[in-house]
């Protein structure tokens, strides 16, 4: 069975707890393997995503915490002639795939004892997070970057969570949110705690159950931290690992050219992870400049099966129109997936799904 571990070194998750980083030695802690995935074990009597439950490594009495989460459409779209998936994450039900991952993050914090936690978030992890966490009756802190969108920041706060709001970078969140977490808070971070990623890779699942249980050619992701990407290509991984497909899809990552460092150490080293810019960019979901996910997705996604690319700043908004002129209303994180479609249409591997991760209505021009 696949095990929380220490990456740097491998000690166990505790069973008790819930640190963030590992008490041994800082490192972070990631899941050893891929998830196990068996096709006779999908459970069509659950809901949306927890068909997979099978696949989560949480206990039999754990909670089954759901808003009614995955199971979103694929919309097949004609694309310069070419036929397209569209995987509208957007359609989860605060309005993003992160809902996935909270959905599962939520019910292991439950398991494990949790009476309130704390998270930080450019808005859709937070605004997810406390949708879940108000389900759940667990009382929730979410910090936000002041320059966070008005409607994830009202949508955090009409979930009941408090909100507060941190001047500066997103950085500035995530160093706010440290203070509470090193006095023993459960902080439910969607990036540093590794709970979510099988909820994530559910994507996978739906992809190649609606494909007729094939794999994609080519899946597009926008990435942030990467838990969305990692969690797409584990997903692949465990349908490979069951003998449900005989190939993987080519993975796509995108980011943003003002903060793209998983784009800068693919070319220059992981080293370039710690000195990579943080420049502004409409794209807020993936305004990360350090992703603690970043070297496990350079590990799992080598040359020859995946590229990440950065998208110009002056072509996010322009792909935001384009795809809302085929009633596609996603944010601009969502749009740079499309415009990086539009770069290497004709060199990708088919069919090319494209993931598009949250909706527009949270987007508020400043």
């Amino acid at each position: 069975m696949p095990t929380i571990r220490c990456t740097l070194c491998q000690t166990p998750y505790p069973p008790q707890g819930f640190p963030y980083r590992c008490p041994e030695c800082g490192g972070t802690f990631d899941i050893d393997a891929p998830p196990q995935f068996d096709p006779a074990q999908i459970d069509p009597s659950l809901p949306g995503l927890w068909r997979y439950r099978h696949t989560f490594d949480l206990s039999a009495d754990a909670p089954l915490v759901t808003l009614g989460e995955g199971s979103t459409p694929l919309l097949w779209q004609s694309v310069q002639g070419h036929s397209v998936g569209l995987k509208l994450e957007s359609l989860n039900p605060t309005g993003s795939y992160k809902d996935r991952g909270s959905a599962v993050l939520v019910s292991q914090l439950l398991a494990r004892g949790a009476q309130r936690a704390v998270e930080d978030s450019s808005g859709n992890a937070g605004a997810s997070f406390a949708a879940y966490a108000a389900q759940a009756g667990l009382p929730a802190r979410v910090y936000v970057p002041e320059s966070a969108s008005g409607p994830k920041r009202d949508q955090i706060e009409r979930y009941g969570a408090e909100l507060i709001a941190v001047p500066g970078p997103r950085s500035a969140a995530a160093q706010a949110v440290l203070m509470e977490a090193e006095q023993g808070v459960p902080y439910a971070s969607h990036a540093y705690l590794p709970y979510g990623l099988p909820g994530i890779a559910t994507i996978a699942y739906e992809l190649w159950e609606s494909l007729g249980r094939q794999a994609p050619g080519s899946v597009i992701a926008p990435v942030g931290h990467g838990g969305l990407l990692l969690g797409l290509v584990r997903g692949f991984a465990a349908l490979l690992q069951s003998g449900s497909i005989a190939r993987l899809p080519y993975f796509v990552g995108v980011q943003a050219a003002a903060c793209a460092p998983l784009v800068l150490a693919a070319r220059q080293g992981a080293a370039a992870l710690e000195n990579a810019p943080e420049g502004a960019t409409i794209a807020e979901g993936v305004r990360v400049r350090r992703p603690v996910r970043g070297e496990a997705l350079l590990a799992e996604i080598p040359p020859t099966r995946g590229c990440f690319v950065a998208v110009d700043e002056l072509r996010i908004l322009p792909a935001f129109d384009q795809l809302a002129r085929r009633g596609v209303f996603v944010e601009p994180t969502s749009a740079l997936a499309w415009a990086a479609l539009l770069d290497n249409l004709e060199k990708l591997p088919a069919p090319i799904i494209v993931i598009l991760t949250g909706l527009g209505l949270k987007y508020r021009p400043h």
